[in-house]
């Protein structure tokens, strides 16, 4: 392959050409969902205690006894319950905190 040389621009040796650009707006239908928050949910397992479950949503979340007990409850009676919820990042921890207890939680968006 054989090289060869170009002269320079009599603008400059970096000098570029531009043209205008049309920018259109994009034709579309699709309507933005609103972002949806994220839930944590609990799961019944036949190895915690209903007291540790108990005592779990109270250290992770600050919950006072009676709620951590009524959460307790329907995690065990309905087999899981909603814990908490808002955005994924916030779910992500969450979940992580409960499994660090050895709870088993999952996250899903919220219907």
């Amino acid at each position: 392959m054989q090289r060869t040389q170009v002269p320079p621009s009599p603008a400059g040796p970096r000098a570029a050409t531009t043209a205008p650009v049309e920018v259109g707006v994009p034709a579309t239908d699709e309507v933005l969902a609103v972002d949806r928050p994220w839930i944590v949910l609990v799961w019944n397992d036949p190895i915690n205690l209903m007291s540790y479950v108990t005592f779990v949503f109270q250290k992770v979340f600050g919950y006072s006894r009676e709620k951590a007990t009524a959460l307790m409850l329907d995690v065990h009676h309905k087999g899981r319950a909603v814990v908490s919820s808002g955005a994924r990042e916030k779910a992500e921890i969450d979940v992580y905190r409960l499994h660090e207890h050895g709870l088993w939680a999952t996250m899903q968006q919220d219907d």
